[in-house]
């Protein structure tokens, strides 16, 4: 029992159950010297070890959790013990609600979880429809003109139109999304950056500023009046802002930058790779379009399996850090208080015990009655839990959107694809995706 000042003078409770298996030293040192990325290590600790299981690149271990039942019960069952310490992308999205904790993040969470809800999602139909022929238009233009296009940025600027419209009530225009390029380039930085947290920002200061001053007229233009499409996300906070002090402008400027790249980067990459996967796979797109007739309920069920096939091969959140604030046992291991643990969706996503033949793509999984696994934790390319991404049925819906304008429009032919993937806040295609419409 703690006392009266709040400190418990008994030592923490030790945890029982058996110790986590770790991956031997030597092959820790062998990934170093080959210069691989982390996602191979974790690959590589899953296969010898299993769902639970520890490597240690420093003097204490971390626990990586692949098994279903163990991601449930760190992110769904125990989220209390198990807490989020940090955001990768902090510099980027401040206290942001992806970023902050305890209870400011509860009041953050609380407050937008209501518009991406069911009823909310109905106010931003019409701004996803709008951004959707807009891009469906430019693609008519360079079907008709042979123009060459990248597919990621044009994903990128669907996804970034989509989320500025919802935010301000505004469609993208040129310049805004010029200068939102620098989100792009911070995202893609972060990986790279220096330790120190005012060197890595200072090696990103100038794309930073410009995203500030973007910030700072949207909401100075949303404190003057509603955009065309009426009032959006921002007029939320800023109305938040009239009752609560702790939204201050600096706390609406991290919102606003956290729904922007939380609501176009990941949409935008899942868009690119599932193209990238549908020139290797042309037959999942003919066989999506004879599901049912345009705006029938079988097309739309067959488009979504095609976003959720390529969501189960590159998740939105590939990597989930916690750090362990107590004692537990975790699928029968023994955790220790202070442990950081790391739940992987991209290798629960691709574990053959779960998902047979898991690098095949094949959108029939989440069509046929048991194409997929049942356990929650078996499937979760936005986490789960509460604190599972606000935005899943946004993103579901503002991809289906658009591919029901573009698939039966349109086939892509790629002059040339990237090697391999990024892993960074998402798993990105690694290189330009230059492609001519058919």
């Amino acid at each position: 029992m703690a006392t009266e000042a709040g400190f418990d003078p008994r030592p923490p409770a030790a945890p029982t159950g058996r110790p986590v298996p770790e991956l031997e030293p030597a092959l820790v040192e062998r990934w170093r010297s080959d210069g691989a990325e982390l996602v191979d290590l974790l690959a590589l600790v899953r296969v010898r070890l299993g769902g639970v299981a520890a490597f240690r690149l420093g003097p204490c271990p971390t626990v990586l959790v692949t098994d279903p039942q163990a991601v449930q019960h760190v992110l769904a069952l125990q989220p209390d013990r198990y807490v989020k310490r940090s955001h990768r992308a902090r510099l980027l999205i401040g206290d942001g609600v992806l970023a902050a904790t305890g209870e400011a993040w509860k009041r953050q969470r609380r407050l937008l979880q209501s518009q991406f809800t069911g009823t909310g999602m109905r106010r931003y139909e019409q701004r996803i429809a709008q951004a959707a022929r807009a891009t469906a238009g430019r693609w008519e233009t360079y079907a008709r003109s042979g123009q060459l296009l990248d597919v990621g940025r044009e994903m990128r600027s669907f996804a970034l139109d989509t989320i500025w419209r919802s935010l301000t009530g505004h469609p993208l225009d040129a310049a805004t999304e010029h200068e939102l390029n620098s989100v792009a380039t911070v995202v893609a930085a972060l990986p790279t950056l220096p330790a120190d947290g005012g060197d890595a920002r200072d090696a990103v200061a100038g794309d930073l500023a410009r995203i500030d001053a973007v910030a700072h007229h949207a909401i100075e233009a949303a404190r003057g009046a509603h955009g065309p499409d009426g009032p959006g996300l921002l007029h939320i906070l800023l109305g938040a802002a009239a009752e609560r002090p702790e939204y201050t402008d600096r706390l609406i400027r991290d919102e606003l930058i956290t729904l922007l790249v939380a609501g176009h980067e990941t949409t935008a990459t899942t868009l690119t790779w599932l193209y990238l996967l549908l020139d290797r796979h042309p037959a999942a797109r003919e066989q999506a379009l004879a599901a049912g007739a345009p705006g029938s309920a079988e097309r739309r069920r067959a488009v979504q399996a095609l976003v959720h096939e390529t969501l189960r091969l590159y998740p939105s959140a590939w990597i989930l850090p916690r750090y362990a604030t107590e004692a537990d046992t975790l699928a029968g291991y023994a955790v220790e208080a202070g442990s950081d643990v790391v739940v992987c969706p991209y290798l629960t996503h691709r574990d053959p015990e779960l998902w047979p033949d898991p690098e095949h793509f094949d959108p029939r999984r989440f069509t046929s009655p048991d194409g997929r696994p049942t356990h929650p934790g078996s499937y979760l390319p936005f986490g789960i839990g509460p604190r599972a991404c606000l935005g899943l049925q946004f993103a579901l819906r503002e991809s289906t959107v658009l591919l029901e304008h573009l698939l039966p429009a349109h086939t892509l032919t790629f002059h040339s694809v990237p090697t391999k993937a990024a892993y960074s806040i998402t798993v990105r295609p690694d290189g330009p995706t230059p492609a001519s419409l058919v």
